[in-house]
């Protein structure tokens, strides 16, 4: 099996020179870098399930950097985006920050508070991504159980112990530990504590 790729940072803007300037710092400190002059070929060409961030300059010819954030947030995209602009107001700040930026950084930026950033930002992203891949295993194993089953992990959760779940459903204690077995098997858990982990995820929203 391939390991994962490290993280990847896109750079979008449309200056050669900072392009080229950011790539080299951002490499010091390890991360991969992808630049993109374009808006739109960025838009049609990066890859969408890479675990990294997007740096966007705000003012480019065509589109804008808060479109292409805007774009970014209506197409479901995860990855974090740092917004960098030489020409920044309170109001564009405020945008930005509203339409889902992690960061915004004033041009000429601080070499130390992009590095900063953009750590903060693909470890924000690693961990998103773990969630979200704990929910889908999850809610995996939670189909293989059968509506029986889903009642008494309900009501385990609750701390009802054995007896008062059988009164509940109408069950013998030896049925209910019965489900209780198939519950811990099927869900793959060895502890009432990792058990209801496992349901607080399966309900969260």
């Amino acid at each position: 099996m391939n390991a994962p790729q490290s993280p990847l940072i896109h750079l979008l803007d449309d200056d050669e020179a900072v392009r080229a300037s950011l790539a080299l710092l951002i490499a010091t400190v390890g991360l991969r870098v992808q630049t993109w002059a374009d808006p739109q070929a960025f838009l049609q060409g990066f890859d969408r399930e890479g675990i990294g961030a997007i740096v966007l300059d705000v003012r480019m010819p065509g589109i804008s950097g808060l479109t292409v954030l805007d774009t970014l947030v209506a197409q479901g995209v995860d990855q974090p985006v740092i917004l960098l602009t030489g020409h920044g107001t309170v109001e564009m700040c405020r945008r930005a920050f509203k339409s889902g930026a992690s960061e915004f950084l004033e041009k000429p930026v601080d070499d130390e508070l992009l590095l900063e950033a953009l750590q903060n930002a693909v470890r924000q992203h690693v961990r998103s991504r773990e969630r979200h891949q704990a929910n889908r295993q999850a809610q995996a194993l939670y189909a293989q159980l059968s509506e029986r089953e889903r009642e008494v992990l309900g009501l385990i959760v609750e701390g009802l112990t054995n007896k008062e779940i059988g009164r509940v459903l109408g069950l013998s204690p030896r049925t209910v530990e019965t489900h209780r077995a198939n519950l811990f098997a099927k869900l793959q858990v060895d502890s009432l504590a990792h058990l209801i982990r496992h349901y607080a995820i399966l309900v969260a929203p």
